[in-house]
């Protein structure tokens, strides 16, 4: 049979009727109906019906022994359907391919699964088996649009202006917050590469050698625990600029999110994104990554607080606390059970409790109600009638976060976000540091390679804690898509920030002494941005987890199932790398 295809499974239309054509694909299902076969042959471009007739030339008995998934070629003709057999639902359902020749070019073992739209398997066979998962239409539309939306993504950033620049993967270690992938050198007994957790700053020092603009689909590695929304290996969009600013940045990331969007899915994005700084996000939401598709904001009950009779929430303003509520419209009719499943829900992010009352008939009704006087609760709350309030107090924080996790919830559970609607977000202004509890020091809320704000460079040594920095995130529908900052391109003050989270004299250039170096030749004021392409990929997509748009993920514990890795090796490698196993 003739080897060469003519056309895809997808691309055979009326038009082409009386035409010949060779098509290639797996078998997808088989049928005999009265001594006529018919089967499906499917490749990513679609599918296509094959007719072989009882007095054909393709002997019967080749067509009974096919199966699901074997290889076949086909060479035949085009013909119309007859009525009422055509497939008003598949591109190519208007024609069939009379077969004139078959072959089969591989068999197949019985899949463990169906290669269907749906599957009835576990995540785990699917992960085992994923070169077989990966044929299903659903999985392979999704690689598709990653790889379209890529392809919009160098166009228009090449369009701008942008240099796209691959930085290294064998890098020097300098782990912030999780821990490195480290590679044993054969050549250098004893010392070690480590995998990029991010290309920043190489990309910072490429602003340095004068390239103004550079950008990357970059593959960035971090070993960390594990949880559903995370994988050990992911990709960025990694941009970076020279001469810049904020509102440049914003433009143009606006500009890049409208083409993906629209280029990829055919979806509007309306600019420019809206900006709030975090503490607007936090009072108003209780998260520096709000869902603005629904307009629930907090309230601060210090003042309805102070003159209640509850003491519980007055002990708490005492220790220096808040109080902060959030309305549930039309919550009077939740139950007690729901209630309690909000207060584990407040509990698990750190607050005491959950205090909660309802409006019923202009009046406080149930709960901690009987404490305070209406009129000034309703009033600080805005609560209507037929609506729940919910209080949480303690430190501002927890208070607020606390609180923002039960606003999700509430509007998960009102159907208050609406579907197929994309509201972007642009934060900024974030704090420069945050303290950590457990080790008592300070450590850098973002990363520490971000221009703090004039105002705040005083207070680097005197009050870290109030240091504001030029750090943006970008936040989609209550995912954080993006994150970024202005650089800073002193070495000077480069090195007060360092000095703020415990990385000292010597220590400094141990682990960035080349990043510092370069900012002493004329480094420019620059500044960029990381786009989570995989998270980007999967609102595209409208997934529900990570593992469905890349094509090899990890599992939860960071192993990949169809390869088997990690794996042991074997004893004479581990000693080329001066290394030896120990039992643990």
């Amino acid at each position: 049979m003739e080897r060469t295809r003519t056309h895809t499974c997808g691309e055979l239309r009326a038009e082409r009727a009386g035409e010949p054509t060779v098509i290639m694909g797996w078998v997808h299902r088989l049928r005999d109906q009265g001594g006529i076969f018919f089967f499906d042959l499917r490749d990513r471009f679609g599918m296509t019906q094959v007719v072989v007739e009882p007095n054909g030339p393709v002997a019967i008995d080749s067509v009974r022994e096919l199966r699901r998934e074997y290889v076949v070629g086909v060479k035949g003709r085009v013909r119309i359907r007859p009525e009422g057999i055509r497939n008003a639902n598949l591109p190519t359902g208007e024609i069939e391919v009379v077969a004139e020749e078959l072959e089969v070019l591989n068999r197949a073992e019985t899949p463990p699964f169906v290669i269907e739209e749906e599957v009835d398997a576990t995540e785990e066979m699917r992960l085992r088996y994923r070169f077989l998962d990966l044929r299903r239409p659903s999985m392979q539309r999704r690689i598709v649009l990653r790889h379209r939306a890529a392809q919009t993504v160098r166009r228009y950033l090449s369009d701008h202006g942008f240099l796209e620049i691959e930085t290294p993967l064998l890098v020097r270690s300098s782990p912030e917050g999780a821990r490195d992938f480290l590679v044993p050198s054969r050549l250098s007994p004893g010392k070690f590469y480590s995998l990029p957790q991010s290309p920043q700053i190489y990309k910072q020092i490429l602003m340095v050698c004068g390239f103004d603009r550079y950008f990357q689909i970059a593959k960035c590695l971090r070993d960390e625990d594990l949880r559903a929304d995370r994988q050990p290996e992911f990709t960025q969009i990694d941009c970076e600029l020279s001469f810049t600013h904020e509102e440049e940045v914003f433009r143009i990331m606006e500009g890049l999110m409208a083409a993906i969007w629209k280029e990829t899915i055919g979806q509007g994005v309306l600019t420019p994104f809206p900006i709030l700084n975090y503490e607007e996000a936090m009072e108003r939401y209780g998260s520096d990554k709000p869902d603005v598709r629904f307009e629930l904001h907090l309230a601060d009950l210090d003042e309805a607080a102070r003159a209640s009779s509850f003491q519980a929430f007055r002990s708490a303003q005492e220790e220096g606390g808040t109080v902060r509520g959030l309305v549930v419209p039309g919550g009077a009719s939740f139950s007690r059970k729901e209630i309690d499943g909000l207060e584990a829900l407040a509990k698990k992010h750190g607050a005491k409790g959950l205090a909660w009352t309802r409006v019923k008939d202009g009046a406080l009704d149930g709960g901690v109600g009987k404490f305070f006087e209406a009129a000034a609760l309703r009033a600080a709350s805005g609560a209507g009638e037929g609506d729940l309030l919910l209080m949480v107090a303690g430190p501002r924080k927890k208070a607020l976060v606390s609180l923002g996790a039960v606003r999700v919830e509430v509007g998960r559970k009102l159907g208050l976000a609406r579907e197929g609607e994309l509201r972007f977000l642009w934060v900024n202004r974030f704090p420069l540091f945050e303290w950590n509890e457990d080790e008592s020091r300070w450590e850098p809320a973002h990363h520490m390679f971000t221009m703090p704000f004039d105002d705040s460079i005083p207070l680097l040594e005197t009050d870290p804690g109030k240091a504001y920095a030029h750090l943006y995130d970008l936040v989609l529908n209550g995912v954080e898509i993006a994150s970024g900052s202005i650089r800073n391109h002193d070495p000077d003050l480069q090195r007060r920030v360092m000095d703020v989270v415990g990385i000292r004299g010597e220590d400094q250039d141990r682990r960035f002494g080349f990043l510092l170096n370069a900012l002493r030749y004329g480094a420019p004021p620059h500044g960029g941005i990381a786009f989570g392409w995989d998270r980007i990929v999967l609102l595209m997509t409208g997934g529900e987890s990570l593992r469905d748009v890349i094509a090899y993920p990890k599992t939860t514990s960071g192993l990949s199932l169809m390869d088997g890795s990690p794996s042991e090796v074997e004893e004479e490698l581990l000693r080329d790398l001066g290394l030896e196993r120990r039992k643990t």
